[in-house]
C-alpha cells in the first residue's frame, strides 16, 4: 500500500490504513526501539513501546506527511523507547556518535573530529545527571522545552534555566580542555 494511501485510511481512522502502517514500518520502528533497549528491558516491553509509536501514529495521524512518515516513526520511537528506560531507572547515555560534526573526509580532518566529539561527550558527561538528562533531550533527541519540562518533571522556566546554565558550563569545561 503507497505512502499517501495509508495516511488517508489513518485519517479516515480505517484500520487498514494503521495496519497499512504497520507492515510497512514495524520492522524499522521495532529496530529504532531495540537499538536504545539493547536488552535493558523485556520482549514485552519493547513490543509495548512499538505498539505506543504506533497508537501515536493513529492519534495524531494529521502531522503525518508523505514522504516524511519514516522519520517521524524514528524520533517518535527514539523518545518514547528513552522514555521507557527513564521511567526504569536506566539513566540515557550519550551514544559514540551522538555527536558527529560534519566535515571533509579526509584522515586529518576525521582524527581532529573524533578527538572534538570525545572533547563534547566528556563534557556532557561532566554535567549533573539531571542537566545532562536534560540538555541530551533538547540537543540531541530534539525534544522541545515543553516536551522536556513534561518528561523531567519541571517548569519550562526551569528546564530553560538548566539549560542555560548547561551552555554555560559545556562552554567552560570545553575552553579549558583547549587549553590545554
Amino acid at each position: 500500500m503507497r505512502e499517501e494511501t495509508i495516511l488517508r485510511k489513518l485519517r479516515a481512522r480505517d484500520p487498514a490504513g494503521l495496519e497499512g502502517l504497520m507492515d510497512r514500518y514495524l520492522p524499522y520502528v521495532s529496530a529504532v526501539v531495540w537499538g536504545i533497549l539493547r536488552g535493558a528491558m523485556t520482549a514485552e516491553d519493547g513490543e509495548e513501546v512499538a505498539s505506543d509509536v504506533f497508537l501515536a501514529a493513529w492519534e495524531q495521524s494529521g502531522n503525518l506527511r508523505a514522504g516524511r512518515v519514516k522519520a517521524w516513526l524514528g524520533a517518535v520511537a527514539r523518545n518514547k523507547a528513552k522514555n521507557k528506560l527513564r521511567q526504569a531507572g536506566h539513566t540515557l547515555a550519550l551514544e559514540e556518535d551522538a555527536l558527529e560534526l560534519p566535515g571533509p573526509d579526509d584522515p586529518a580532518g576525521a582524527l581532529e573530529r573524533a578527538e572534538e566529539r570525545k572533547l563534547v561527550r566528556r563534557a556532557v558527561d561532566g554535567l549533573p545527571p539531571r542537566d545532562r538528562e536534560i540538555f541530551l533531550r533538547h540537543y540531541y533527541y530534539a525534544q522541545s522545552v515543553k516536551e522536556v519540562a513534561a518528561a523531567v518533571g519541571m517548569s519550562e522556566g526551569a528546564v530553560k534555566a538548566r539549560l542555560h546554565r548547561g551552555r554555560l558550563r559545556l562552554k567552560e569545561l570545553l575552553t579549558k580542555e583547549e587549553l590545554r
